[in-house]
């Protein structure tokens, strides 16, 4: 049973992870909605597929119990995530795809520092290695660029952030999901409004078929992200881990091959030494959840 349960997981996974990775194939069909506009279409369409889903699951009731801690949290995590999938979107519609995909490959590392300096948490040498090398590979992705990796490092702080906050949120995922959404609907549905007031919206004006497509945009954000809490329940954390990686590997391979993204040897240079500090890392933590498993094992009571 528990393997089955572990195999499903493995499943929901690898459509979340498989599916962010892919994400650069969909939003430039988007075009020519800008940035905002393609934000402001996923934040309104997300909210009305995760109304559904909460109705379905009966949990519109779980809104009445959250705290006002619980909201405030949510707050956050709102404009977090929503910062974090407008940098995004630009970045894939404007051709910087290996530049977000950077961001994604950092954002665990990124992860690893807000868990010390905000949860008080120790670093085991091994992850403060990582974190030293990640560091000189934004030093030399930066020199390289002649400029910060700004789109990299929003990507990987906004949702690093999120993630952080994300962790002290008591509520379903569903929930979260759908009032994170809901918080920025207004701000959303007013943008969208004044575009059309402005005559610079591009639904009605191009169609049936590019409207259909700027609403897919909620069940193409809001089923990775139920597939990912599904897999979190049934997956251990190592495991997840690794799997993550599956999402900027495949954007990167999107970006060179397909976008034809310009990557000049200082490039590869500082994406060799995330993925050395990737490989440290994620080797620290393999060895440390085998341990952690091993111990009750030599334990003469749990025998």
């Amino acid at each position: 049973m528990a393997t089955a349960n572990q195999d499903r997981g493995l499943l929901l996974g690898l459509g979340a992870y498989v599916s962010w990775g892919l994400f650069p194939a969909f939003f430039p069909l988007l075009k020519p909605a800008g940035a905002f506009e393609v934000l402001a279409h996923r934040i309104v369409w997300t909210v009305l597929l995760m109304f559904v889903v909460l109705a379905v699951g009966r949990r519109l009731g779980d809104l009445r119990r959250l705290s006002a801690r619980t909201w405030g949290l949510l707050v956050c995590a709102s404009a977090l995530i929503s910062l974090n999938w407008g940098i995004y979107i630009y970045a894939v519609n404007n051709g910087h795809v290996v530049d977000a995909a950077l961001g994604y490959f950092i954002n665990p590392l990124v992860s690893v520092a807000l868990g010390v300096a905000v949860f008080g948490e120790r670093l085991t040498r091994a992850q403060g290695a990582a974190l030293v090398i990640a560091v000189a590979a934004v030093i030399v992705l930066a020199v390289q660029a002649g400029q910060v990796p700004a789109i990299g490092l929003g990507v990987a702080l906004s949702f690093g952030v999120y993630g952080a906050v994300k962790k002290v949120v008591r509520a379903d995922p569903r929930v979260s999901v759908g009032v994170e959404a809901g918080l920025a609907a207004p701000f959303a549905v007013a943008y969208l409004v004044m575009l059309t007031v402005a005559g610079q919206s591009t639904v009605p004006a191009l169609g049936p078929g590019h409207t259909a497509l700027l609403m897919l945009c909620g069940p193409v954000t809001a089923i990775p992200l139920l597939m990912f809490a599904g897999a979190a329940q049934r997956l251990p954390l190592v495991t997840m881990g690794l799997l993550q990686y599956l999402t900027p590997a495949l954007q990167m391979a999107w970006g060179v091959f397909v976008g034809h993204e310009p990557m000049p040897a200082g490039r590869w240079a500082g994406f060799a030494l995330i993925w050395v500090a990737l490989t440290v890392f994620t080797c620290d933590a393999v060895l440390r959840s085998r341990s952690t498993v091993a111990e009750p094992a030599k334990d003469p009571a749990v025998t």
